[in-house]
């Protein structure tokens, strides 16, 4: 008589190992490759403008380019990851961009460079969907938000490493190096994740493929188990037959889904438009160069502190009780950043507060989708979140551009910039509380 194993339940019940740390860890380093390689352009532009002696203008378009390459990348790939599993796209994914960086140097004008960034993001945009799936799929129930959001993390931790290492390298060995470093890095990393990277099981187990390897798994999460060649793999979920992306408006998943794109959009909008004129905004408003750079700083070390923090709430908590005051918090810390007169500690205090939960929350909302899209649509729910999302990246530095040459005050911009944290905190209000996918 045959028994019968319920993956989901198997991973719950069972302690975190380490065939499982092994696992968060290479999908971590991935991430956080991601991270660095993403904001590496940003740390190379001042090098490359004096090199090639062109404007800052001149990079705009490099920078949209990558932008605009993650975006697809995050469409196209996330659907490819629920058809033929997170593995291959995730290591795919990884050995091209880190090719692509390894040949960035070879351009020789604005024109190749913003061909190969948008190349590249079409790499890197794959990243994050797959690998947050996947470690979500690996980890027990009571610990899945927190450890999701740590693999998240890695790219913040990923452009802090870039900022550290670009200002290393640059000086003594030429921008250029930034992008080798880049590019090694990732290679070494898909080689290890193609020797010791697994599947997910629940993915296999759905698609009724290698169910001898699901086995070795399990094993290895559990060798108490009793597993034999008798033995029935089990996922409480159905697979979901045509397009993806369609999926995700049928039985009853429309609301979140609409509700989960336009909190990404919001939240990301608010993210790169921090990220990207912060420093600005406070040299012109009088700080020191250093202390400019310190504000933009505080907003990542916030972002950190938030990612670890939330997790845990969250696992103790719900998305929903964790979300909708941390998105109300973060419309008042960013309205306040904008208010004349302040002392720098208040200030640094509140950037700190609004990377705490823009940057910090941007983590949970990919780990909301993950936690609410079944198996088989997991990779296609975070990657089109995460990619409609990246339109408000787009958006974003563009929109404080605009606002800067206009010339309203500091005060004013920042009360317009607020207002996307409120629409992100009204989707978190009018979502139902969902049921966690296994």
């Amino acid at each position: 008589m045959s028994n019968t194993i319920d993956i989901p339940d198997l991973i719950n019940s069972s302690k975190i190992g380490r065939f499982q740390t092994g696992m968060l860890v290479l999908c971590g380093l991935c991430v956080i490759m991601d991270g660095f390689d993403v904001q590496a352009m940003g740390y190379v532009a001042p090098a490359i403008i004096a090199d090639w002696h062109v404007s800052k203008a001149n990079l705009g378009p490099v920078f949209g380019a990558g932008l605009l390459g993650m975006l697809v990348g995050s469409l196209l790939f996330s659907v490819a990851a629920d058809k033929i599993g997170r593995r291959p796209v995730l290591i795919g994914s990884t050995l091209f961009f880190a090719v692509c960086m390894l040949l960035t140097p070879l351009a020789g004008s604005i024109e190749q460079l913003q061909l190969i960034r948008f190349v590249t993001g079409l790499g890197l945009g794959a990243v994050m969907p797959n690998a947050m799936a996947l470690a979500g799929e690996y980890s027990p129930l009571r610990k899945k938000v927190t450890l999701m959001m740590l693999v998240s993390c890695g790219f913040t931790v990923g452009a802090v490493l870039g900022g550290l290492l670009s200002a290393a390298l640059i000086p003594t060995f030429g921008w250029q190096s930034v992008f080798y470093v880049g590019g090694v890095a990732p290679l070494i990393i898909g080689i290890l994740m193609f020797f010791l990277l697994p599947e997910s099981m629940q993915f296999l187990v759905l698609r009724k493929k290698n169910l001898n390897q699901v086995a070795l798994w399990l094993k290895r999460i559990a060798p108490d188990a009793v597993i034999d060649g008798a033995t029935r793999f089990v996922v409480q979920e159905k697979e979901h037959k045509g397009a993806p992306v369609l999926q995700l408006f049928r039985e009853g998943r429309a609301k979140m889904t609409v509700l989960l794109w336009v909190m990404n959009f919001m939240n990301l909008l608010n993210l790169y438009f921090l990220s990207n004129w912060l420093p600005t905004i406070a040299k012109d408003a009088g700080l020191s160069t250093a202390n400019a750079v310190l504000a933009g700083t505080a907003l990542q070390v916030g972002g950190t502190v938030g990612t670890i923090v939330m997790g845990q709430l969250i696992d103790r908590s719900s998305f929903r009780r964790v979300l909708l005051p941390c998105f109300v918090v973060a419309a008042v810390a960013i309205a306040l950043i904008g208010r004349p007169d302040v002392s720098l500690l208040f200030l640094f205090a509140t950037i700190g507060v609004a990377g705490f939960c823009v940057v910090g929350g941007q983590p949970a909302v990919n780990a909301l989708a993950a936690s609410y899209y079944p198996t088989t649509l997991r990779s296609t729910g975070i990657g089109w979140s995460l990619g409609i999302g990246r339109i408000g990246s787009i958006i974003g530095p563009v929109l404080g551009g605009e606002l800067i040459r206009l010339n309203w005050p500091n005060s004013t911009i920042f009360l317009v910039v607020a207002i996307p944290a409120l629409v992100s905190a009204l989707m978190v209000w009018s979502m139902r509380r969902p049921a966690p996918a296994a």
